[in-house]
């Protein structure tokens, strides 16, 4: 949800800043995600200001081009070369002085600096419109008023009020603060000020026989509904007050009269529609339940099919709207409407929500009535729009208000001790304190007995019904950080089981982030396309949408999925790890397992010509990574194979025991065409669960660092292709346990001087004896040793 700074200070009078109040507004939960500066013209016109030509004078090196002096306020005149045919002296224009960067209309932005244009100094530029952004016009400079004083600025001479955008996080429960009407409560609660609510004093109406009838048939879903004629409008662009209004929190400008419904809307928490009147048939509007299968094109051009269980407002013949969801294609405003028929309801949150994902739709309308609006707000609402569209289509309200709310809903009614609050918050705040936080929040207090009080909680409150919340309020408007941190905290024992899972995690996790690796977290829910095995797959009953139906049965394209945002937005050099959790049908029931994911893609370093060049990412890259990992956790006695994963296209499995502990390799074309990702990612899959039995027996231990060198023997190989280094390395490891410490291969060799189907290795072999220093006898011993076993258990030959 998008909140304006500016929009607030309507209802506010707000002297914090913008990052101020972001912290403000999070503390007392509105959690602010981001706060975005916002201004109308980029660049905000700064180093811009007003300046007066003393001088013209015609360039001494070009016929085109004029020396001028100009006044900007300063102790001196600048000198300044233009080109504009209308530059002449005495006229005020707008100046951009030396260090200004300039936002033309088209093109990149540049900045101003100090130079010579044909010989002749030249310290700013006369600017004209589309040079600045000021519109479109190339004809000359700009000729601002003859009375525009020297020296001001151009953004205050137009009124450039920079706006800030908060990007709140807003809870489910927390529908009352889904407005800027709703956002200004709190902070007015926050601060023990009063907000003010729009004047509608100017609301009058002229009833006509043409006025449309209103029929609900269901007051189940439609408790009220509330709706007048404006006749007279001329629908066309909105003026630049509502546009910057809408633009300010990233909506779009469509006509005068949407906007007006959006700003309302977003200002109030009501949705509103407006239907044009002459393609309502009968003149009568119907709240009534779809029939089964009735066909009905929204305004997004798709055909589909009603349910049974759908609202709809309709005419006498049709659906013109799916209620409190989406609109009609045929019954919406044109450029051509001249009267419309302004609906403001309140409809059943349930009955929206189901409707909503019945049909896969979700707006801003739903949004707030599948949370739950103001049922009280309608009438207030319908009368603020009027006045509005009068304001920017003209008009005049042609009928009555039709406010058709047979049963209307009541305020929560209950009881709430002072002490019980205290005790839930854990802390003794003044009894004063508390009953002031209640009563700033709009809680009526209708008795008093005592430490009891019984409260009347406002219907737009629809998380507020029971003590406990009454409590919430008041300590999130006190403060989370105002609550004191006792000296004394009682925790039970801990007795899980060892290692500590998460422990182990982050150690794995600080070893990744300090190799360049970055953590992310994605949603466990995803498509069905995404499933290793459909049969098995964990589906919703009640999916908020088709791309988020089944939970993960692998975190390959949770990876994927993460990277392919991130190329998108030009940040293709990847190395990405997560920990979570995937599901599957086991049985009767269900399994959860915990995973451990890497993923690297794009480029190793950053390309610096003057060293080295960029270079891909590779599969041993992502292999030292999982080694690392392996080393770390001491898990010894791994086999290593051939991979059977199916998402990759080669790679290794590592398996102790029949079981395989983590697969990696490059991720196959099809995972990566499916998941829209560009280049060659290489993947890793720990079975986390595995990975801690593994090493639940393990121990460490220290030994001291042997005082005796080391020694380094060579040999290189002949076997064949089939032969892998796992084999070698196994093979030695068994051959001498107690004093070689390392093996390693430092070239691979395949062609046509060798004979066919076979290929070289070369590799070395560190020694070590911990006791004494070794001799050549020793050593020369161990070496034939290993010559006789490779020879007997792989055929090799000595070169």
């Amino acid at each position: 949800m998008n909140i304006s700074y500016n929009w607030l200070k309507d209802y506010l009078n707000i002297d914090k800043t913008p990052e101020e109040l972001s912290l403000i507004l999070t503390d007392i939960g509105l959690e602010v995600e981001a706060v975005e500066k916002i201004q109308r013209i980029p660049g905000g016109l700064e180093g811009l200001v007003v300046g007066e030509v003393l001088t013209a004078e015609q360039h001494p090196n070009a016929d085109k081009l004029r020396v001028t002096t100009v006044d900007v306020g300063g102790e001196e005149p600048l000198h300044v070369v233009c080109g504009a045919p209308n530059c002449r002296v005495g006229l005020k224009v707008i100046v951009a002085t030396v260090g200004t960067t300039c936002y033309p209309v088209s093109g990149e932005p540049f900045k101003i600096n100090k130079s010579k244009i044909r010989g002749e100094v030249s310290e700013g530029m006369l600017c004209g419109e589309d040079e600045i952004g000021l519109g479109t016009s190339h004809a000359g400079i700009v000729e601002l008023s003859a009375d525009a004083q020297v020296g001001t600025l151009i953004k205050d001479l137009y009124q450039m009020n920079d706006d800030y955008r908060f990007e709140i996080g807003l809870t489910p429960n927390r529908a009352d603060a889904a407005s800027h009407l709703g956002v200004a409560r709190d902070l007015a609660a926050y601060f023990r000020s009063a907000y003010t609510l729009p004047n509608i004093d100017a609301f009058t109406t002229t009833e006509s026989a043409e006025s449309t009838k209103v029929i609900v048939e269901n007051t189940t879903a439609c408790p009220r509904y509330s709706g007048l004629n404006i006749s007279g409008i001329k629908v066309g662009e909105s003026p630049d007050w509502l546009k910057e209004k809408l633009q300010a929190i990233g909506i779009r400008s469509i006509n005068n009269i949407v906007d007006v419904t959006n700003y309302v809307l977003h200002d109030l928490g009501q949705p509103l529609h407006a239907f044009d009147a002459a393609k309502i048939a009968g003149n009568t509007v119907m709240v009534r339940t779809a029939q089964e299968g009735e066909d009905f094109v929204t305004l997004d051009g798709v055909a589909r099919k009603l349910s049974a269980e759908d609202l709809v407002i309709a005419d006498a013949e049709k659906p013109m709207c799916i209620a409190g969801v989406f609109g009609g294609e045929h019954s919406g405003v044109t450029d051509s409407t001249t009267d419309i028929f302004l609906e403001s309801a309140y409809f059943n949150s349930v009955a929206v929500r189901k409707t909503s994902k019945r049909h896969t739709l979700k707006t801003d309308s739903s949004f707030r009535f599948e949370r739950g609006t103001d049922p009280n707000i309608t009438v207030f609402a319908l009368q603020r729009a009027a006045l509005l569209i009068q304001e920017v289509a003209g008009g005049t309200v042609s009928s009555a208000i039709t406010d058709i709310y047979p049963s209307p809903v009541s305020p929560f009614v209950f009881e709430v001790n002072y002490k019980n609050v205290q005790r839930l918050i854990g802390q003794e705040i003044p009894i004063e304190e508390i009953k002031a936080i209640i009563l700033a929040l709009g809680i009526v207090i209708t008795a008093e007995e005592g430490d009891t009080i019984q409260v009347e909680v406002p219907a737009y409150k629809v998380d507020v019904t029971r003590e406990v919340d009454v409590t919430e309020e008041v300590l999130r408007i006190y403060g989370y950080n105002n609550i004191a941190l006792k000296s004394q905290i009682l925790a039970s024992l801990n007795t899980q089981e060892k290692p500590d899972r998460e422990a182990v995690l982050n150690q794995v996790a600080d070893l990744l982030i300090a190799n360049g690796y970055r953590e992310i977290l994605s949603n466990s829910l995803t498509k069905l396309a995404y499933a290793d095995d459909e049969a098995t797959a964990v589906r919703l009953l009640n999916p908020l949408s088709s791309d988020l139906d089944t939970m993960r049965q692998n975190l390959l394209y949770s990876v994927l999925t993460a990277i392919e945002y991130n190329q998108k937005r030009k940040s293709g050099d990847l190395k990405v790890f997560e920990y979570g959790k995937t599901y599957h049908i086991a049985g009767e029931g269900y399994k959860e397992n915990q995973r451990l994911a890497l993923g690297v893609v794009g480029k190793q370093f950053a390309e610096q010509p003057w060293s080295q060049e960029a270079q891909d990412v590779n599969f041993y890259q992502l292999k030292a990574a999982v080694d690392t990992i392996i080393k770390r956790l001491k898990l010894d006695n791994l086999q290593i194979v051939e991979t059977g994963s199916k998402h990759l296209d080669y790679g290794l499995d590592y398996v102790k025991g029949q079981k395989v502990l983590v697969s990696l390799g490059a991720v196959s074309a099809a995972a990566m065409q499916q998941a829209d990702v560009a280049g060659q990612v290489y993947y890793a899959d720990f079975d986390w669960d595995l990975v801690v039995k593994a090493i639940r027996k393990n121990t460490i231990k220290y030994k001291e660092v042997s005082k005796y060198p080391a020694v380094r023997r060579d040999l290189s190989l002949l076997v064949d292709e089939a032969v892998t280094f796992e084999q070698l390395n196994h093979i030695a490891r068994k051959s001498e346990r107690k004093l070689l410490k390392e093996v390693h291969i430092f070239d691979v060799y395949k062609g046509d001087k060798l004979p066919e189907g076979k290929k070289s290795y070369t590799l070395n072999f560190t020694l070590q004896d911990e006791e004494k220093t070794l001799n050549d006898k020793q050593i020369d011993s161990i070496i034939q040793k290993l010559i006789v076993n490779f020879e007997r258990e792989t055929g090799a030959v000595v070169r």
